[in-house]
């Protein structure tokens, strides 16, 4: 792929860096535009600007800038932009590379369309993809609904490409000691709201509470104290309130982990459940969550559908059965989702970007998370 591959965000997102960077450590030339290197709202939540490596940083603020980086794009440059709509200047980049009849790609995560909202969204992107697909090359679909729902809202099939939240690749980090006499330990991460449903959860774990477990609870937000009552009264002295931890502590609260669970509403992809599986950490998610798909081939844990609490304790029940993660079992399963990593993305990239002899449609693959090894399950 020797035509140079050009990333416009609207910040240096982690979930995006680490392939951007990838990519460039393949050999490639890589440029990574972005509004600002990092949102104030993000940088609340914790996030913290990830290294592009080799890979040219370009910041524009303005529309001007925005057009200004277009215009200064190679003639044969490849670009992949940040979704159809709420992209702040990302849209402005777009309009100017359809401008130039650039090759041009949309990265677009699962749409939350859930009730009487979903009607005029849906509305909307069939709106969009009609005026958009001729201009583009390809959509990759983050989240295991997208590529149906895409099809739905008008555009080509031939056109999407299932893909992921390529986190930068970890050290498999191998525990000190496993202790036996230790409980089971669930992990929850992320904002405490109520998208992410850990009412939940609580509700779900306290079905089970005559088998020994504990919960960890890994961020914050406004439902904390209300969440802390209810956990008191119906989980006395299983949960365990770790607050906002640095971005760096949490493969390693992963990693002592025995099952990490994400209820949530709808997340475009769910980037915890890839931490988790990457620290070799079981995932529990709602079939609501993009990562849904990934958690099914992994061959642990589960998917839950509806939003009742009895789904879940079902899964959870499964989990506690199947004991804690041994370290045999956590190196196979780390072992495994290196397919979600950003090395593994950006030779996925690779292939779906490179050109075909006709130069017509580019070349249908199989998603990494796709190569499912069996002994998983068994191990």
């Amino acid at each position: 792929m020797a035509d140079p591959v050009w990333f416009w965000q609207r910040i240096v997102s982690p979930h995006m860096a680490g392939l951007a960077a990838a990519l460039a450590s393949a050999g490639h030339d890589v440029t990574y535009v972005a509004e600002q290197e990092m949102s104030a709202d993000r940088a609340a939540q914790g996030w913290q600007t990830s290294s592009l490596g080799s890979a040219r940083s370009v910041f524009a603020s303005t529309p001007e800038t925005m057009r200004e980086t277009v215009r200064a794009a190679p003639a044969k440059s490849i670009h992949i932009c940040q979704g159809f709509r709420g992209n702040g200047l990302v849209g402005v980049a777009r309009e100017a590379l359809a401008l130039r009849g650039l090759r041009q790609w949309v990265i677009m995560e699962t749409v939350d369309d859930s009730g009487w909202r979903g009607i005029p969204k849906r509305l909307e992107y069939r709106r969009l993809i009609r005026r958009w697909h001729p201009h583009l090359e390809g959509v990759f679909a983050i989240g295991h609904a997208t590529p149906d729902w895409l099809v739905k809202r008008g555009m080509p099939a031939k056109k999407i490409f299932p893909f992921a939240y390529f986190l930068p690749d970890r050290q498999f980090l191998q525990m000190p000691r496993f202790e036996t006499t230790a409980p089971f330990r669930f992990l929850f991460a992320g904002r405490i709201i109520e998208l992410k449903r850990i009412a939940l959860l609580l509700e779900a774990l306290a079905r089970l509470k005559d088998s020994p477990f504990e919960l960890a609870v890994v961020g914050s937000g406004p439902l904390e104290g209300r969440l802390r009552m209810m956990a008191s009264r119906l989980l006395p002295g299983r949960v365990r309130w770790l607050g906002q931890r640095p971005i760096h502590e949490i493969p390693m609260l992963m990693a002592d982990a025995d099952c990490l669970v994400l209820p949530s509403r709808h997340d475009g992809w769910g980037a915890v459940v890839s931490e988790a599986l990457m620290a070799g950490t079981p995932a529990i998610c709602s079939a609501t969550c993009g990562v849904a798909g990934v958690v099914r081939a992994s061959g642990v844990g589960g998917v839950f559908t509806g939003g009742g609490a009895e789904a879940m304790a079902g899964l959870l029940h499964d989990a506690l059965l199947r004991g804690r993660q041994t370290q045999e079992r956590r190196a196979a399963l780390a072992g495994w989702a290196r397919c979600l990593g950003a090395t593994a993305g950006a030779a996925y990239l690779e292939v779906i970007l490179l050109p075909a002899p006709d130069m017509t449609v580019p070349v249908q693959s199989v998603p990494p998370w796709h190569t499912q090894n069996p002994s998983i399950a068994e191990k």
